[in-house]
């Protein structure tokens, strides 16, 4: 039910910035979140920042990383700033649909897209 398309990983050195975009090609269902979620290895996956009825960042981005979401575009990008050594990792873009019929809620994920953060 959901395509989605994951662009701006890379490698930075630290205190730079990198901006991370996801777009969601969505028929049928309502996008009821967007958001990130990284992996590093050895590490689970963890929230960076989402989007619903309200916006959650991790204690550990806060002041650092701004999300931002486009409900009629179904798109949502993440500015990375002040990037440090320990926000190295595998960037997850997900998308949760709810159903039109239903109140199921149906959790999508991005191929992922690397982020580097070395000087």
């Amino acid at each position: 039910q959901v395509h989605i398309v994951e662009s701006g990983g890379g490698l930075v050195q630290p205190g730079g910035s990198l901006r991370l975009s996801c777009s969601a090609d969505v028929t049928i269902f309502r996008v009821s979140a967007m958001g990130w979620y990284r992996q590093a290895p050895g590490k689970q996956r963890e929230l960076v920042a989402d989007v619903s009825h309200t916006t959650r960042y991790a204690d550990s981005v806060k002041g650092r990383f701004t999300i931002s979401r486009d409900n009629a575009k179904n798109t949502v990008d993440l500015q990375m700033n002040s990037l440090r050594p320990e926000d190295t990792a595998v960037y997850y873009c997900n998308v949760v649909l709810s159903s039109p019929y239903t109140e199921d809620e149906y959790t999508y994920w991005g191929q992922g897209t690397q982020v580097t953060v070395s000087s």
